[in-house]
């Protein structure tokens, strides 16, 4: 297919605080180093974006050496924190701002969906704006008309189609530029999270569109986003970045587990020493984690099968009546259920003595939707009742849906709303014309 986008040794610095170095003999100094070919001497002292990090330099390095090639008809997923350079990147690549050092080199007209208000001129009509971008990229006026009806048609403003865009709302606006952007000839696709000021219906439509721009018209796309899912469906490749720097780059599944790795290590399983366990003189917690199917400790567990959560505890004084459970939250923080173990909620049977006890709960498949979840394990003596033991979103994991087009979800590339998608059965029969 060839090479639509490369970029060798790619580095962006930024000057923090006021605009300008400062002062004359700065200026001089950094223009007689550019007139010899040397390096600028301020930028020696740049600093990784870390955002976190009180800097000691008025220069950051918001992107860093960074290489990577897209072939033709690749749609590639941007990924990374917030700060992590991954806009920055895209603003390079459709040539609204400059590298400090490095080359790109890109083969083909590039269409960008950036930010709400990029591109469009607010005194303009969206019809005048959209002859406008056309323009921009290239295009004749004979081939904006040939697309104009199905750019309006996409966007739903037709009525609104002649009214200066600055009257429009945020998700308006966003509608209109997606639209102009993938319609569009242009070779290359480049979208920011900017999706997310729209609403979930019109998501659901870009993404589709998307999808269709990549597999279906050859184009490549690249596609910012911090929904992971929508990565999976829509993207065969990724690449995450890490405080200006590429931290992984290759199979979208293998970027996102380096990236889900990073925010919650260890977060499917949790064990303590002895003395430092919670609990008290009654009960300590010793061990707790999440297995997949293949009874493996895993923080990313496909929507289709089983999930295994375990929970180890020490009894340490005999004949307490003893039960566990999980308490289970969304990523808002939302309680979603408690599970606990019914035939251990009677004092008959669940009288423990001194020892050690392992309790397994086991979730079936197609029972929670896409997204994270966190888990609290607890354990209780019920009647009476009291707590001994509550460890809150101790654990965490990801639920996902296959990206190799036999998952769950089948064609629909949109995002499901909430947090439970149980399969169940269907009965549906024609009856009569």
């Amino acid at each position: 297919m060839g090479i639509a986008i490369k970029v060798e040794n790619l580095s962006k610095a930024y000057q923090l605080g006021q605009i300008g170095t400062g002062t004359i003999s700065r200026d001089l100094e950094r223009y007689w180093a550019k007139l010899r070919g040397k390096e600028d001497p301020f930028l020696k002292i740049g600093e990784i974006n870390d955002r976190t990090v009180k800097s000691e330099s008025d220069i950051v390095w918001s992107l860093k050496d960074i290489n990577f090639e897209i072939e033709q008809g690749d749609a590639v997923g941007i990924i990374g924190r917030n700060g992590a350079g991954k806009s920055t990147l895209l603003k390079i690549l459709s040539r609204v701002t400059s590298p400090t050092t490095g080359n790109i080199k890109v083969k083909g007209r590039v269409a960008s969906l950036l930010e709400v208000g990029t591109g469009f001129h607010p005194e303009l009509s969206g019809r005048e704006n959209i002859f406008l971008n056309g323009a921009i990229l290239g295009m004749r006026k004979a081939e904006i008309k040939k697309h104009f009806d199905t750019i309006v048609d996409f966007a739903g403003v037709e009525r609104y189609i002649d009214t200066p865009v600055k009257r429009y709302s945020s998700g308006m606006y966003v509608r209109l530029a997606f639209a102009v952007a993938a319609h569009l000839e242009s070779e290359i696709l480049v979208v920011d999270e900017v999706l997310a000021v729209g609403d979930a219906e019109f998501q659901k439509k870009c993404l589709g569109k998307m999808n269709d721009v990549s597999k279906g018209e050859g184009r490549t796309v690249l596609f910012v986003s911090h929904n992971m899912n929508a990565i999976l469906k829509l993207c065969s490749k990724a690449v995450l970045l890490d405080q200006g720097s590429i931290s992984s780059q290759g199979s979208t599944q293998k970027v996102i587990n380096s990236y889900l790795g990073e925010g919650i290590i260890n977060h499917a399983t949790k064990t303590w020493e002895f003395d430092c366990a919670p609990g008290n003189h009654i009960v300590k917690l010793l061990d707790v984690n999440i297995c997949n199917a293949d009874n493996i400790i895993s923080e990313m567990h496909d929507i289709r099968n089983e999930i295994s959560l375990n929970l180890t505890y020490k009894v340490l004084e005999d004949k307490q009546n003893l039960t566990h459970a999980f308490v289970f939250h969304n990523e808002s923080g939302i309680r979603l259920f408690d599970s606990h173990d019914v035939n251990s909620t009677w004092k008959s049977n669940s009288l423990r003595n001194k020892g050690i006890y392992k309790a397994t709960l086991k979730i079936p498949g197609n029972f929670f939707s896409e997204g994270k979840i966190k888990v609290s394990p607890a354990i209780i003596t019920s009647d009476p009742f009291k707590l001994h033991i509550y460890e809150e979103d101790i654990l965490t994991f990801m639920v996902v849906d296959s990206s190799n087009g036999d998952g769950a979800r089948g064609e629909f590339a949109g995002e499901y709303q909430g947090v439970l998608r149980p399969l169940f059965n269907w009965n549906s029969n024609f009856i009569k014309d």
